[in-house]
């Protein structure tokens, strides 16, 4: 059963990569692309795949003998990705990536860009990475750090805390940069049978033309929304201008910028 914190329907996807994709995702996308550009021909299974920010990386990168699956649990975020230009090639499929619907030792590489944190069972997810790789095959995922290490997330959370101090809307913190822990990552690889995990910190510069942008997009373009919206109903917009003016207080009232960093963890099977 979904939660909140994994509900990605009506308008989110569409703004979630409007704002935050370019921003957050695409640098990301385009390292993890690269790291499976050793691949000549095979199979390629994308887990978490969004609004196919990786997926479109991929079909840049990988040559056409590459066939690329890209399963997401979210239809409306498939059907959002579906139908951007630059990823025709690929097979879009609904499902879960901790029970997936193919085929053990299926594929070459399996991919998922900050999408474990949103499992249910992670160690249920390093199992079926696992099971549908072949020998030699490599599981490469990313998962941010803390959220102190990461400032377009740190500044959003504390502009919406002034605006509900007595229960501030702590998404950001508790999923998408609250599992940046990385040795249960590497003892739960270990556990489900792989027998090299290497773990690389990945530091980007995020920009935006502005602090609103940043507010829409984490505001309204993530499950944040359902946060704000359960605590203030009907008062979104108001909210998300609210943490726009608290955030170009600390980040400026023109094009803004921010540092990142994430971990980018390669499991071999």
């Amino acid at each position: 059963m979904q939660t909140a914190d994994t509900v990605f329907a009506g308008s989110i996807p569409v703004l979630y990569d409007r704002y935050l994709g370019p921003a957050l995702f695409e640098p990301y996308a385009a390292d993890l692309a690269e790291r499976l550009r050793f691949l000549s021909e095979g199979h390629v299974l994308e887990s978490a795949a969004g609004t196919g920010r990786v997926t479109r990386a991929l079909c840049r990168t990988l040559p056409p003998e590459v066939a690329i699956i890209a399963t997401d649990l979210n239809q409306a975020m498939l059907d959002f990705a579906a139908a951007q230009p630059g990823a025709e090639r690929v097979v879009w499929r609904q499902a879960d990536a901790t029970a997936l619907p193919v085929e053990e030792s299926s594929f070459d590489a399996v991919v998922c860009q900050f999408g474990i944190m949103f499992f249910p069972d992670k160690a249920a997810g390093y199992r079926e990475a696992f099971r549908v790789l072949r020998p030699g095959g490599r599981f490469v995922f990313s998962v941010w750090d803390r959220i102190e290490d990461n400032e377009f997330a740190k500044v959003t959370t504390e502009a919406l805390a002034t605006l509900f101090p007595a229960d501030p809307p702590l998404f950001l913190a508790r999923t998408p940069y609250g599992h940046y822990r990385i040795e249960p990552f590497a003892d739960a690889l270990r556990a489900a049978g792989f027998r090299q995990v290497a773990v690389e910190p990945v530091e980007h510069t995020s920009r935006l033309d502005s602090a609103r942008d940043l507010a829409v997009g984490f505001c309204r373009g993530s499950p944040l929304r359902n946060e704000i919206e359960a605590r203030r109903p009907g008062s979104l917009q108001e909210i998300t201008e609210a943490a726009a003016s608290g955030i170009a207080a600390r980040l400026g009232h023109g094009p803004i910028a921010g540092k990142m960093r994430a971990y980018v963890i390669t499991a071999t099977r």
